[in-house]
């Protein structure tokens, strides 16, 4: 497997030294936005969000008249973030410290705990942990006026949705509109896998923003000095291929495939005993804690979690034992399924190997920030997605062919996600000044000319960008012979003119013209006064930049051209195929009078009809023939 995405950074310490209150570079940024009603933060996994909240909900306590603090988490094992914290010994004015009794991710009661959360409001205690389902119960029993002079923090934002459907969503829209209650929500991203988006325009106006980038976090670290994020294809089961990629050296949490998947085998626990067999051999399991021993063929003794077994009773156990590993010879593989992924703390972890392509590319963010945490046992990090290529003899090849053209679209995004920051200024008649470093100067450019856009482009750029990736005419795009000017000037415009209608003409083309300056820029090689355009494959003279020459490259057909160099042509032909099938307009019907003429063609020159040739015939009958070979697909039992 070779990786799609190699980044390196610079190892600077900066993420990691603090300020004389103990702040991080990004809790120190988040910190001076401490008077903001309405807070969002936008920062990578292990960057500091929960000790980002203690600070502002402190602050908030002494010095806002805000009386409590209620924190609401996706699931039980991501409280542990908000435990108590000695913050006074690095210098900050208050310590954080919850009451036991009201850390309802920890403890155990026979109370309800939307009891016990109404119990809290009436009491004199300060601070509450709960899961985002405790305060969705707990609701639907209150007035919105009881969250009054409240702190109301959201970790992992991203669960919640503008969709009527989404409780959380409804729940915060009227603690927003009924009550003064002061808001901060955390996401290291701010994209969902679906069309909805979190939340409504008119709603998310009303929050000052805070970003920490991947980059600057990565970059500021002291251990980890590169990521890699790689693809390997496969046919038949993946668990005739997870040997390939299942490094035992390293520190791995392997996701396996949800049940509902076309790449699981349907049983869970069956494939959890194969990776074990793939590892080695099961010499025993500790009773008190659930870790399971496993000895390699070379000898060594491996420590493996098996999260997949939901028992009650045995789950727990391991639960508790991967929560209080101190050294790295603590643990050497996870088996997880739906578990260890988000607010997952497993700082060791070197490799996140995940089974199928994931729908959301939250969650693929989310997976591989378990892999990006700073430790001395690693210098690089790995995401390995093991993703089942098309079959000529299934089916489901329209299948196949989309998730993998979604993983490359992925990792197109992941690739701007982790890349440094390009600035871009318009190029002046007789401008001799020297770039600044990272910086372009681009010939018709437009620059930001309003606080909105300049908001756009600093705040929601990544957000922006899944979004377009995501958008399923984009995705049909790729590997197509469809012009870059209709990618560029009518699909990305529209895109954005949907997700922001309030901009005007103007400035929905200064966003275009960021969005696409900065597809087509990022991970630019310059050398001398040349720069290497991804895309156009060619060195080009700086001093030559012009926004035309940039609308000129499908910044996402690098998607096609990255999955032609992973696969054989005979699958690649077959890609192109299924990409070609969802534009035919043929009928049944016209599939069976055109058919004779089909097999006549073959005869009579040796080859299939193509849909590239200039004859109007030709591509009608290449056009019939994809539908046959579509059709024959569907209907083979």
């Amino acid at each position: 497997m070779t990786n799609l995405i190699e980044v390196n950074y610079n190892q600077t310490g900066k993420s990691k030294s603090t300020n004389a209150l103990g702040m991080r570079t990004m809790q120190e940024r988040v910190y001076a936005k401490r008077d903001e009603k309405y807070l969002l933060i936008k920062a990578p996994p292990a960057s500091g969000k929960s000790r980002a909240l203690m600070f502002i909900a402190l602050d908030k306590l002494l010095n806002q008249n805000i009386k409590k603090v209620i924190v609401a988490v996706p699931e039980k094992s991501i409280g542990g973030s908000f435990l108590n914290a000695d913050l006074t010994s690095h210098g900050f004015e208050s310590d954080w410290h919850v009451e036991s009794e009201y850390n309802l991710c920890t403890i155990e009661s026979n109370q309800s705990r939307s009891a016990i959360f109404k119990e809290f409001l009436a009491s004199d205690a300060k601070i509450l942990i709960c899961t985002h389902s405790t305060l969705r119960n707990a609701f639907e029993t209150i007035n919105e006026s009881r969250f009054d002079d409240t702190l109301l923090a959201i970790d992992e934002f991203h669960h919640l949705s503008a969709s009527d459907a989404s409780v959380l969503g409804n729940v915060l829209k009227s603690i927003i509109a009924k009550s003064n209650a002061h808001i901060m929500a955390m996401t290291g991203s701010y994209f969902r896998g679906d069309a909805h988006p979190i939340l409504l325009p008119e709603v998310e106006e009303l929050f000052t923003k805070v970003s920490y980038n991947y980059y600057e976090q990565l970059n500021g670290y002291e251990y980890l000095k590169s990521l890699g994020i790689g693809y390997h294809f496969y046919q038949g089961r993946f668990t005739e291929a997870i040997g390939d990629v299942l490094d035992l050296s390293k520190k791995t949490i392997v996701h396996i495939p949800h049940p509902n998947a076309r790449e699981s085998t349907k049983d869970k626990h069956s494939e959890v005993g194969f990776i074990l067999d793939v590892i080695g051999e099961v010499v025993g399991e500790d009773k008190e804690s659930g870790v399971i021993s496993v000895r390699t063929k070379e000898g060594k003794v491996l420590k493996v979690a098996d999260l997949v077994n939901d028992d009650p009773i045995e789950r727990p156990k391991i639960q508790k034992y991967l929560r209080e590993i101190k050294k790295a010879e603590d643990m050497d593989i996870i088996i997880a399924l739906g578990m260890a992924k988000e607010g997952f703390d497993w700082p060791f972890c070197e490799h996140a190997l995940t089974v199928g392509y994931r729908a959301s590319l939250t969650e693929i963010i989310q997976i591989i920030g378990r892999a990006t945490r700073d430790s001395a046992n690693k210098s690089h990090a790995q995401f390995t997605n093991l993703i089942a290529q098309p079959d000529a003899t299934d089916a489901s090849v329209a299948n196949a062919t989309n998730d993998m053209l979604k993983a490359i679209t992925a990792s197109l995004l992941m690739e701007q996600v982790l890349a440094p920051n390009f600035k871009f200024k318009t190029k002046l008649p007789n401008d001799e000044l020297p770039l600044s470093k990272g910086e372009f100067k681009i010939n018709g450019y437009k620059e930001p000319s309003s606080k909105r856009v300049k908001d756009i482009v600093e705040q929601d750029l990544t957000d922006l960008k899944a979004k377009i990736l995501q958008d399923a005419t984009i995705e049909k795009t790729l590997g197509t012979d469809i012009t870059p000017e209709v990618v560029n000037k009518f699909l990305i415009p529209k895109i954005i003119q949907e997700s922001y209608s309030y901009l005007t003409p103007e400035e929905i083309e200064e966003v275009r013209q960021y969005v696409v300056v900065d597809s087509v820029l990022v991970g630019a090689k310059v050398e001398g006064n040349r720069v290497f355009i991804q895309g156009s494959n060619k060195f080009i003279n700086i001093d030559e930049l012009s926004i035309d020459l940039i609308d000129s490259i499908n910044p996402f057909q690098r998607a096609y051209e990255i999955m032609s160099k992973k696969v054989d042509e005979k699958i690649l032909k077959l890609i192109q195929e299924s990409i070609d099938a969802t534009k035919i307009t043929v009928s049944e019907a016209e599939a069976a009078f055109y058919w004779k003429d089909v097999n006549k063609f073959y005869k009579e020159h040796g080859r299939e009809p193509s849909k590239n040739a200039n004859d109007e015939h030709e591509r009608k009958l290449a056009e019939v023939l994809l539908f046959v070979k579509n059709f024959k697909r569907k209907n083979t039992k």
